[in-house]
Order: structure tokens, then C-alpha cells, then sequence
């Protein structure tokens, strides 16, 4: 495959989504790709970059940045410190460059947002494993997205949870 690609990854820093990650850096993910950390927050953040950036997300944050800068306070985010070891470590073993946008809003609309607005080659986004009644009644992200992205979308299922 010819040229760098950009790969959009939905996360929400649930085990799903580090699923989802750690599954596109082991199998589709080449050097010199782009990853895109997609995070939407919700709409009733209390973020000061929120008002300025709300109606486009928020610029490209690059992973030095996101690792330094106060991101909790500017974009409401808690950034999970194993996806940043993650992160970290596919840019130095793969050299992949990678990025963060935020959005504010409904994820599934904004995940889609995302392919047109960055130009994604592909989304890969984790599934939390609702059952069919929960999935009905809240709706599935990764369903809508699935459905409705311009783009080909990976759901990577996380490990299945045991019940007592």
C-alpha cells in the first residue's frame, strides 16, 4: 500500500477502546501512518478550549503536547497513562506519528464528523459488548458509526466479561 494513511481511533479509555488501539498498532498500522486519538467529551464540559473549539474539535494535539500540557484543564480530558505507554511506544517502535482531537458532543455523530473533517482512511473503534436490549434502548456507538462512516470501520471486540 502506497503512502502514509491516517487512522482514526476512537477512544473513551475503556478497556474496549485499548483494545481497539492496541489491536490497529499490532495489525494495521504501518510506519510513517498517522494516528488520530479521537475523544469525544461530553457536551456539559466545564473545558476552557470548549467555547472556542466546540463547533470544529479541537486542533491536532501531538503526543508530546498532550503528555505536557495541562489537557485535563484545557479539553476535560483524563488522560489514561497506559494509552499513553502505548502511544509512546508505537511511535518509537513504528514511527508512526500521533495525534489527539477532541470533539464535543453525541460520539457517534462526532465519529463520523471525524472521517470527513481529518480525511481518515479508516476508524477503528472498540465495542463495549452491549446486550440487545441496552444496544436498542442507548443505542451502539460502533453500530451507528459502522453504518453511517464514509470510511472503513473496525469494531474490535474487547475480552469477553464473566458473570457470576
Amino acid at each position: 500500500m502506497g503512502g502514509a494513511r491516517r487512522v482514526g481511533i476512537g477512544m473513551d479509555y475503556s478497556p474496549s477502546s485499548k483494545t481497539g488501539l492496541q489491536w490497529a498498532i499490532d495489525n494495521l498500522l504501518n510506519s510513517e501512518d498517522q494516528i488520530v486519538i479521537i475523544d469525544v467529551q461530553s457536551s456539559n464540559s466545564e473545558a476552557t478550549q470548549k467555547t472556542l473549539w466546540e463547533d470544529t474539535g479541537s486542533p491536532l494535539i501531538p503526543l508530546d503536547e498532550f503528555k505536557v500540557i495541562n489537557i485535563s484543564k484545557l479539553y476535560g480530558i483524563h488522560p489514561d497513562p497506559e494509552v499513553l505507554d502505548i502511544l509512546d511506544t508505537a511511535h518509537r517502535t513504528k514511527g508512526v506519528n500521533v495525534v489527539f482531537k477532541v470533539y464535543w458532543g453525541d460520539p457517534r455523530e462526532k465519529m463520523c464528523e471525524a472521517v470527513e473533517d481529518l480525511k481518515l482512511h479508516c476508524l477503528v473503534v472498540g465495542s463495549r459488548g452491549l446486550g440487545s436490549l441496552t444496544r436498542v434502548l442507548l443505542g451502539s456507538v460502533s453500530n451507528y458509526v459502522v453504518t453511517n462512516a464514509t470510511c472503513p470501520v473496525t469494531v474490535v471486540k474487547g475480552a469477553a466479561v464473566s458473570k457470576p
